[in-house]
């Protein structure tokens, strides 16, 4: 019979743990049957070990082993595996390159300090322990330990490549679960609440089974630039079944709208239950349940929204757009077969923090991943890491992605029209350096404001320097001498004579229901007449720039004496779009116009949006934990139609968990209005975030903040 030590029970003290390793939020550590532990990487925590008859561990005659294993098949080489032995000499931490224990207590139960190196996989790990007797000839006992846990990335560890040197910031960046998104054109754009809920018990289980899915190693799996190139791959499901299936077409009716969902819990729910796609998102919702998985994971995350956003479709560094000989708009690009370059509204995307050993010094810090489904970089549909130094500086040689990135924020816009003159068949009309990348927004730190924008950060010259200065147009004329088709545009000389000006008008934002004009001013500077033949339309379009219905457009022709100015205009009454808007309510006028005298032809665009109302809730400012809590919604149908299919969705971490409430069809201009009832867990500042959609309106949307107070003892 063998004297080994036998293992009895293993005890991890998850949530004595928890609190130093700031994971003590997590709900999986609190489950009454099964507690998780959740661990960071290089940082102590504590684990003790029981042994069967009573027994204690004695340095000098035993010999035990921990044995720590991730993935099918650990390897001590590769990372997967580590093994302590454990000794009465202290073990030197080494900058947490290496597993580590020191014994603590040794006179009853075997009380150990244990650390991961910063360089461990993060994921599910598993603990075995091997006994064994000094000099014995007797094969070792093995204890698996029947529960697993959680190693994640450690922001806090300055060896750790997710380090972030000002620490206070990860408050935001990893612990803080509810923030904004902006969203909406340039002008009109407001921050959209959104729950990221990285605590729910669903989140690593569902980032676990992401891990999966990829093809991932799970040696690489404590690398952040290839774990985050893996999540920008895998919360869009083109390539591997990932969390969301992206559609921007309006027809949602097999699943949910992207516009109703508040947050990223319930999509992660409903991903690790079905282990499939998620029906639908669109880029804010890949964006918000990309900062849930960082932040679950332990990468410091954040949400960005750049305005007026350009999608490059054939790495030109420009966004081009066709007319023929009679100023109408082609509706494909003759020199681009791998598609059409498109200006969204807006686009959302995050940025990541972390060192980028792979690249030069100074290019560390906050990098850009985009999990939405664009253009395929080494085959997927993935984005990034790209450092923002190097998107700033036009280093397009960099990994990963740095030239598609350069021109989502620093594009230049070209418009061609039909020439057989020239070599390209078209010639250069008109070239603007200043539309794309109007502002690029995030939340600011430690503030939310749930009635206006004053939680919002500009970080556009994080990405790009000023417009207009020659730091701007050097860092682009860098991108571009890397980019061999951006050489070909660039080079074409600008448009010749130019003796007339134009200026389009730009709206930015009318509240449903209004009309508004389309405006153009005309000044001719020559001393000449020139006659001019002009066209203005008005469409509504969807936020990712794809025309939806054209709603008015009339020919305008006006001869402009010398040196004189003047306006024209085209005015769209209410019921002329009403009908023809899709969702978000966005809308682009055109102008384009040609000088008879000259071939001077002008364009330009501008994009709004139609307000809708906000929903307003009703809730006490103040609340009690523990207790039900009712909460009233309520907005007014700015519609003259009937709204069918009508349901509001609710949640707020610690306050109510993603609830859907189905409400009847509502009266043209009728009052919409329902009460809820919230139970708090937990004291403090609580946020409620609330969404309604139907068949006719969709994209309404509210939050509330409220104090939640503890109990009196």
């Amino acid at each position: 019979m063998s004297d080994n030590l036998e293992v009895e029970v293993i005890y991890f003290y998850p949530t004595e743990n928890s609190k130093s390793h700031k994971t003590d939020k997590f709900e999986l550590i609190y489950d009454e049957e099964n507690p998780i532990p959740i661990f960071r990487r290089g940082i102590k925590f504590t684990l003790a070990l029981r042994f069967k008859k009573n027994k204690s561990f004695d340095p000098q005659r035993d010999q035990l082993r921990l044995i720590f294993n991730f993935g099918p098949k650990p390897n001590v080489i590769k990372g997967t595996r580590g093994l302590i032995k454990i000794t009465k000499e202290r073990t030197p931490i080494n900058d947490f390159k290496f597993w580590g224990a020191n014994i603590l207590d040794s006179s009853s139960d075997l009380i150990l300090e244990v650390w991961a190196p910063t360089s461990a996989p993060v994921g599910v790990w598993g603990l075995q322990v091997e006994s064994s007797i000094a000099n014995a000839t007797t094969p070792p006992t093995v204890y698996n330990h029947e529960s697993d846990f959680y190693i994640l990335f450690n922001p806090w560890n300055c060896h750790d490549l997710v380090y972030m040197p000002e620490e206070r910031l990860l408050d935001e960046y990893v612990l803080t679960d509810v923030g904004k998104i902006w969203v909406g054109p340039y002008g009109s754009s407001r921050g959209r609440e959104w729950v990221f809920g990285q605590f729910d018990a669903c989140v690593l289980p569902a980032a676990m089974l992401m891990f999966e899915k990829s093809d991932l190693p799970p040696a690489s799996r404590g690398d952040p630039i290839k774990v985050s190139r893996m999540i920008s791959k895998l919360v869009n499901s083109n390539d591997d079944d990932g969390v969301l299936v992206g559609r921007w077409d309006g027809e949602y009716d097999d699943g949910t709208a992207p516009s109703a969902w508040t947050g990223s819990v319930q999509i992660l729910q409903e991903f690790l239950d079905t282990q499939s796609p998620v029906n639908y998102g669109q880029c804010w919702v890949f964006s918000g349940v990309v900062s849930t998985v960082c932040r679950a994971l332990g990468i410091p995350s954040r949400v960005v929204s750049n305005l007026v956003s350009a999608h490059d479709a054939n790495a030109s560094l420009t966004v081009d757009k066709y007319y023929n000989m009679d100023n109408a708009e082609m509706d494909y690009d003759p020199n681009n077969p791998m598609g059409e370059d498109s200006i969204w509204n807006f686009h959302v995307w995050n940025d990541v923090w972390m060192a980028r050993p792979d690249l030069p010094h100074g290019y560390g810090g906050w990098q850009a991943i985009d999990a939405t489904p664009q253009e395929t970089s080494s085959g997927y549909y993935q984005c990034g890491p790209a450092s923002l130094e190097a998107i700033k500086k036009g280093q397009v040689g960099f990994n990963y992605d740095v030239a598609f990135m350069v021109a989502s924020v620093n594009a230049d816009v070209m418009r061609w029209k039909e020439d057989n003159t020239r070599e390209l068949g078209f010639a250069r009309i008109y070239s603007n350096k200043y539309h794309i990348g109007r502002t690029i927004l995030t939340k600011q730190a430690f503030i939310f404001d749930p009635n206006g924008d004053q939680d919002r950060e500009d970080v556009t010259l994080q990405y790009k320097p000023p417009e207009g200065s020659k730091a701007e147009r050097l860092s682009l004329y860098n991108a571009v001498r890397g980019t061999e088709l951006a050489k070909s545009f660039f080079a074409l000389p600008d448009p010749g004579l130019e003796d007339v000006e134009f200026d389009l008008e730009e709206l930015e934002r009318i509240k449903i229901g209004e009309g508004f004009c389309v405006v153009v001013h005309m000044k001719n500077r020559s001393d000449k007449v020139r006659n001019i033949k002009a066209l203005l339309s008005a469409t509504s379009v969807f936020y990712n720039g794809v025309k939806a219905n054209l709603i008015k457009k009339e020919d305008i022709e006006v001869v402009l004496q010398p040196k004189s100015h003047e306006t024209i205009r085209m005015t769209v009454k209410a019921d002329e779009y009403l009908e023809k808007l899709v969702e978000y309510s966005n809308l682009k006028l055109y102008a384009i116009a040609s000088v008879q005298e000259t071939r001077q032809t002008w364009t330009d665009e501008d994009d709004f949006e139609v307000l809708k109302p906000k929903i307003d809730i009703r809730i006490p400012p103040e609340i009690p934990i523990g207790k039900p809590t009712s909460v009233t919604l309520r907005f007014v149908n700015p519609l003259k139609k009937i709204l069918t299919n009508c349901r509001f969705n609710l949640s707020g971490p610690t306050l109510i968990r993603n609830q859907v409430i189905r409400y009847t069809d509502v009266k043209p201009g009728g009052l919409v209005k329902i009460n809820a009832d919230i139970t708090p867990k937990i004291a403090g500042e609580q946020i409620l975030v609330a969404t309604f959609s139907s068949k006719q309106l969709i994209d309404i949307r509210g939050s509330a903040k409220v104090e939640v107070l503890a109990d009196e003892e």
